[in-house]
């Protein structure tokens, strides 16, 4: 038997005044509490497993940090097709498919009695999203009374085109819905300065904690370059080999690449792309629009075991996106020591600091960055970069959001 556990959350202003009101820490069920170290976290998300994503692997190293320092984890998504109802401390919403070429569901806000109970048993709720399960997350939280937290992953204006509806009240709409969640989190984690900054222009008042998300960086710095790696996805000796990872999709802006690849015109620089996503077959056939499907290597999905030697082999890892919040990639690339060329935006700059080239974003400034790729010798390059990925490592991650929950659980612990 399942119950709704969100109704009309997004119905009027009325209901969001009114949740407003709550948005403080309320009073706790109890001062004696359970130690930090047993805390009951649940992390609400709109995407997880198996779609493979910058917010799921954000969900899970915060998931698996919290889990190494004893705490428990329980995680809310939507159920996904192939996908068990409940696996572990995972537990999926029922959800139905979008009509637009996304692997994101829409949620249905209904759990079990079961899962409710689970709910009920939470110290703090952490949302990653400001959709349907973010939604659920916030009303569960006031019901309960306990602590919201919401991490801001996505600028949701920047994703507009996914949307059937007239592109400017789209991102309108968007940025209105992240004010207004945000402002009825009890804190707000953004990855980067950039990001708290942005937050602040839409009109978010409440608590905003900088905490970048965290990565693996013992896994990244292993990574090792490796001719055997080059010569089997096409990239020769004499080759110089640039390297992106992400998500095949418009609002990457992997176009760019191409035509900076094309103005360039050396036949020795090769673009390999690890990734997939619904972009693809409009990417390829770009790519012989410009004339450089030959120099392009298109690999699909890789297993992020197999990344570090591909960020290592590479003679420079290239981003040209400038909507990501962080860009967790840029974190693995600096930690596997690579040379990073990145368009310039304020979130990359927090990102790379001086261990990468930022560039503005036009192919022409990309093609004479391509061309200089090799001119920074290996060991320099190498240390500056994996000395500027220490900022990310997940231990400090953890270290700071732990920090923030027991700020919310415990209050008067703050001087």
């Amino acid at each position: 038997m399942t119950k709704v556990v969100m109704q009309g959350c997004l119905t009027s202003s009325r209901s969001a005044r009114r949740l407003s009101s709550c948005r403080g820490v309320p009073e706790r069920r109890s001062e004696e509490s359970p130690a930090m170290q047993s805390m009951r976290v649940g992390l609400f998300t709109e995407i997880y497993r198996p779609v493979i994503n910058g917010v799921v692997a954000s969900v899970e190293a915060l998931a698996s940090g919290l889990q190494s320092r004893g705490h428990k984890v329980f995680c809310f998504a939507p159920k996904m097709p192939g996908t068990a109802q409940s696996e572990g401390d995972v537990h999926r919403i029922p959800s139905l498919p979008l009509p637009a070429r996304t692997q994101y569901r829409l949620t249905l806000p209904l759990v079990s009695r079961r899962v409710n109970e689970v709910i009920k048993g939470l110290s703090v709720i952490h949302a990653h999203s400001p959709f349907v399960t973010g939604w659920m997350g916030m009303r569960c939280a006031r019901r309960y009374r306990m602590p919201m937290v919401y991490t801001y992953h996505t600028q949701l204006e920047a994703y507009a085109h996914y949307v059937p509806f007239e592109t400017n009240a789209t991102r309108f709409a968007a940025n209105r819905l992240t004010r207004i969640f945000a402002n009825l989190a009890d804190a707000v984690i953004a990855p980067t300065p950039a990001m708290a900054a942005r937050l602040r222009e839409l009109g978010v008042t409440v608590r905003i904690e900088t905490v970048p998300t965290g990565i693996d960086i013992a896994l990244f710095a292993a990574g090792r370059r490796r001719d055997d790696v080059r010569e089997r996805i096409g990239v020769r000796t004499d080759d110089r080999m640039l390297f992106c990872v992400g998500r095949l999709a418009k609002e990457k802006n992997l176009g760019l690449l191409f035509e900076a690849l094309a103005r360039a015109n050396d036949p020795s620089l090769k673009l390999v792309i690890a990734g997939d996503g619904p972009s693809r077959a409009d990417l390829e056939q770009l790519a012989r629009e410009f004339g450089v499907f030959e120099q392009s290597r298109f690999l699909g999905f890789i297993s992020r075991h197999d990344l570090p030697d591909l960020y290592a082999s590479a003679d420079a890892f290239v981003m040209a996106s400038t909507t990501e919040t962080q860009g967790i990639v840029l974190a693995e690339a600096l930690a596997a020591g690579a040379t990073v060329i990145a368009a310039d935006a304020p979130q990359n700059r927090d990102v790379l600091g001086s261990a990468g080239l930022l560039v503005p974003s036009t192919a022409q400034a990309f093609a004479q960055a391509f061309g200089r790729v090799g001119s920074v010798s290996e060991p320099a390059r190498t240390a500056l970069a994996r000395q500027a990925a220490k900022r990310f490592s997940i231990q400090e991650q953890i270290d700071r959001t732990l920090a923030l929950y027991e700020s919310l659980i415990r209050p008067a612990r703050i001087a």
